[in-house]
């Protein structure tokens, strides 16, 4: 290992995860913490992994926060979730602005109705590939848990979380009675 970041350091690398990409961004944070400076061995950076994924929020946020500290101590853990924050931040703060501009534009508001078209089906694509390891197992329980859940919640707007106390219970029962 190499010797230990300061926290300008921290924060460029962080700033660096955070430009990587829009969400995800673990990978880049690996191949930074791990690959490109060595601050931290495989090992080290799984375990620390593990760690945050056990702390709630987000574990690319709860890896900042932790890499940042053991480095740097509290100005460590500062600057490295700053870094990673500040840059998508202040660019949705520019495309807000340049909404609030540009946005009564016909062909603007057109562009934006294309892109958010074009952002719910890749959500639907990541929910199918999500689903498929739910389907292969027992395709008619998870179907008719999934159907449910979608009718309850999309169609008849009931409360999320009533729906998850319902259906959590009784897709666990249903799962024990076909494991039978």
């Amino acid at each position: 290992m190499i010797a230990a970041p300061n926290a300008r350091a921290l924060f460029l690398t962080f700033l660096g995860i955070g430009l990587s990409g829009f969400g995800g961004v673990l990978p880049f944070a690996r191949r930074a913490l791990v690959e490109r400076r060595g601050w931290m061995t495989e090992g080290g950076f799984n375990e620390t992994l593990a760690l945050c994924q056990s702390l709630p929020g987000p574990n690319i946020v709860n890896l900042s926060v932790v890499v940042g500290s053991r480095f740097a101590g509290a100005y460590g853990a500062f600057a490295s979730v700053f870094g990673l924050v500040a840059a998508p931040v202040g660019l949705v703060m520019v495309l807000a602005g340049l909404w609030g501009r540009f946005g009564a534009i016909g062909h603007v508001a057109s562009a934006v109705t294309a892109l958010s078209a074009a952002a719910a089906g890749l959500v639907a694509a990541t929910a199918a590939r999500m689903a498929r390891p739910l389907l292969s197992g027992s395709p008619l329980l998870g179907g008719v848990v999934m159907a449910a859940a979608f009718v309850a919640v999309g169609v008849l707007r009931s409360p999320l979380p009533l729906v998850m106390l319902v259906l959590a219970p009784l897709s666990v029962l249903a799962a024990r009675w076909r494991a039978r």
